[in-house]
């Protein structure tokens, strides 16, 4: 058990997934933070969470600085998770540009 986080792009019908973390609990929070400034009251988990280039934008100046954060299975983030995220980062940039949403999710 515990963390299992996924980013996917999505156009219509079709679905192309883009990063998988696990247990990259400061990637987590930051999410769930993200969805509940949007007004999300529910339990932040299995929840598709839209990602809007601003927020690629913010993620891309906060990742690397993220509030250390904990949560029921959730475990705890390392350094190889930058990579990935930097990686996802340019790759949702990519599929924004082409008309492509970005949709993350979680699962614990």
């Amino acid at each position: 058990m515990g963390l299992d986080q996924y980013a996917f792009a999505r156009r219509g019908e079709e679905k192309l997934d883009i990063a998988w973390w696990r247990k990259h609990a400061n990637l987590e929070g930051w999410m769930a933070n993200l969805y509940e400034k949007r007004g999300g009251t529910d339990t932040f988990n299995c929840v598709e969470l839209r990602l809007f280039e601003d927020d690629i934008f913010a993620l891309e100046q906060q990742y690397r600085n993220f509030t250390q954060a904990a949560g029921f299975f959730w475990g705890e983030s390392c350094e190889d998770d930058d990579e990935v995220t930097k990686e996802f980062i340019e790759e949702a940039k990519s599929f924004i540009e082409n008309g492509w949403e970005i949709i993350y999710t979680s699962w614990w």
